[in-house]
């Protein structure tokens, strides 16, 4: 198994923000995390990403235990995360972005490699056309669309060549048509590259034509996996979560 959860708990005084998350995810599978605000989606990415540790349980990518790792080692294992809102930087072009995150790659982010470092270019065309961005290449960030800044983003994690993408929220504050561009970006990348996919989402809309497994998470727990019409068809997930209107 390519991703195993097990047990994660985590607390924050009297708050308890995970109470034993587990979950598996294979190499080249593409899993879709649903709840509420303050289930416990965010906490259990920042213990993924090493910016929090558990107070027990753990945490293994590919056989190797990340819970517990700081940040900086579990990024260099292969997991990139993307945040809610556009971590892209206003002055660069989108040809740049991408240069940046390829060299980063190639030279494992050491500053004098990094600074002798040529080429990459058709290698980037290539990735820009597959996301539909080759006309935004010599483009400054500041003046992109929102759903191009968020597309952008995704493809600079892929060029820096995570081996686990983690997504939070990624379609939010986009257009419907923004939104199944980005659904099929996703589909597009796991195709390509096998690389495994983790989603934080609230629209559901995005969750279902995504067409992906889901874990639903409530109070710091996994209360229930499986397709979109199986988690919909569940009274506890109807009830505390989704609503009659997603009947």
């Amino acid at each position: 198994m390519f991703l195993t959860v097990r047990e994660l708990k985590k607390s924050f005084g009297g708050i308890h923000a995970l109470q034993g998350v587990s979950f598996k995810l294979d190499a080249a599978e593409i899993k879709c995390i649903i709840g509420p605000n303050g289930c416990g989606k965010s906490t259990l990415f920042n213990i993924l990403t090493g910016v929090l540790a558990p107070d027990s349980g753990t945490a293994h990518l590919d056989g190797t235990q990340i819970s517990g790792l700081p940040a900086h080692r579990v990024s260099r294992l292969g997991i990139g995360r993307k945040f809610q809102v556009p971590g892209v930087l206003s002055d660069l072009t989108v040809m740049e972005h991408m240069e940046i995150a390829l060299a980063a790659r190639d030279t494992d982010g050491l500053l004098l490699r990094t600074l002798g470092w040529r080429g990459g270019r058709a290698a980037i065309l290539k990735q820009l056309e597959t996301a539909g961005l080759t006309d935004y290449a010599g483009q400054i960030a500041s003046q992109l669309p929102h759903g191009i800044k968020q597309r952008l983003e995704i493809l600079m994690l892929v060029a820096r060549g995570a081996r686990l993408l983690l997504l939070d929220e990624p379609t939010a504050g986009m257009t419907a048509a923004e939104t199944q561009a980005t659904i099929d970006l996703i589909r597009r990348i796991n195709k390509e590259t096998g690389m495994a996919i983790l989603v934080i989402e609230h629209d559901m809309a995005f969750v279902r034509n995504l067409s992906c497994p889901l874990i639903v998470m409530m109070r710091g727990q996994v209360i229930r996996e499986g397709s979109y019409d199986e988690v919909r068809a569940d009274p506890q997930v109807r009830a505390a979560y989704l609503g009659d209107h997603h009947a």
